[in-house]
């Protein structure tokens, strides 16, 4: 089965996630940026991270979050898009 044809099905919550990251614009030009995590089941925001940096590290600590707001309760199928 293709990606997207898991993406486009009826899918139970925390199997699969979407991932983005965009700009904030703020006082006179100042960026901020926000990564977000969402389940595609729930169109629920379950872990985001703000940061004045576009360094990988608002990646690593937007998945950090994703992990503890799942409690160790990771889907076996889980995948993130």
């Amino acid at each position: 089965m293709r990606k997207s044809d898991v993406l486009n099905q009826e899918e139970e919550p925390g199997k699969v996630f979407l991932t983005d990251i965009t700009y904030l614009q703020y006082r006179g030009g100042q960026i901020s940026y926000l990564s977000c995590i969402k389940d595609v089941a729930t169109r629920e925001i379950v872990a985001y991270e703000i940061s004045i940096s576009l360094k990988m590290r608002i990646v690593y600590r937007t998945l950090e979050k994703l992990a503890e707001a799942l409690d160790g309760n990771i889907h076996p199928e889980a995948m993130i898009h």
